[in-house]
């Protein structure tokens, strides 16, 4: 038989050309599938706003939204909502200082939100102020400062067996930070994050000698109404209240906990975790 050679060089040139096709699709079919944690943990997702390199709302497309509650010396609304979480088979992010995981009447609580599946992160060990309230580019704690809480923060997380890896979410305490603080927390590989502005849900601390004190049903009425009036609603909201306040104020928004939940359910939100929320499993 006569052998070509031209004719088998094409026919060897066609079959790498295809090889290389197949290969091409299948790394573009990767990359659509796969999740761009990278582009979350920098701050540069196209989905979710930020304000100062936290990220502040979620997908504003998807009707969820994350129930966050935060706590440094104060548990006192932890059985209430803990119980009508269960009982509304709802999921909440629970952000603590080193203060309160350190607590040992809280000690018990930590570990039935584990148990029970709730996300649970870091909001600074000593629930430090880190810049001023008045200028916020003025920091109040250096960088060395900041680390050392933060990581003592997350090692007493980590007697309870929470690693960094598991809670990469840090809410700032007081929620107030500024792009330093937002840069620092990316160098330890954590994504700063915040409540969705909008709503007065994170009011629910104040008391009545406060000059900006709200009673729980203004607040509830405010969600109701904001969710109304907003194009998006509560889309993509991370909404903020408090799993425990002083005794002095005896008007608990966590008593309209349920209520919320059954009313936001009828317009068929879904609620997540925060970590379901922003895509980080």
């Amino acid at each position: 038989m006569h052998f070509n050679k031209s004719y088998s060089c094409k026919i060897l040139l066609r079959s790498a050309l295809f090889v290389l096709l197949i290969c091409y699709s299948y790394f573009l079919i990767s990359c659509k599938n796969s999740k761009p944690e990278h582009l979350i943990k920098q701050g540069t997702s196209p989905h979710f706003d930020y304000k100062l390199g936290a990220i502040v709302r979620g997908d504003t497309s998807d009707k969820k939204l994350v129930l966050v509650f935060t706590g440094d010396e104060f548990a006192d609304g932890a059985k209430h909502i803990l119980s009508v979480l269960k009982q509304q088979k709802v999921p909440g992010s629970f952000f603590f200082t080193g203060n309160f995981y350190r607590n040992p009447d809280f000690e018990q609580l930590v570990y039935s939100l584990l148990s029970e599946g709730h996300y649970l992160g870091a909001h600074s060990d000593q629930h430090l102020l880190y810049c001023d309230w008045e200028n916020r580019d003025s920091l109040l704690v250096t960088h060395n400062e900041f680390i050392h809480d933060l990581e003592n923060n997350y090692e007493i997380m980590n007697s309870f067996g929470i690693s960094k890896k598991s809670a990469p979410y840090f809410l700032p305490p007081y929620e107030w930070y500024n792009d330093t603080i937002s840069n620092w927390t990316k160098s330890l590989n954590l994504q700063l994050i915040n409540y969705t502005f909008g709503t007065l849900s994170h009011a629910d601390y104040t008391t009545p000698d406060m000059r900006n004190y709200k009673n729980s049903e203004f607040i509830y009425q405010n969600i109701i109404n904001f969710e109304k009036k907003s194009t998006n609603g509560l889309n993509g909201f991370i909404l903020l209240m408090h799993i425990g306040t002083a005794s002095e104020r005896t008007d608990k928004f966590y008593f309209h906990l349920e209520k919320l939940i059954t009313e936001l359910k009828s317009k068929s939100y879904q609620f997540e975790s925060i970590n379901h929320l922003l895509n980080m499993e």
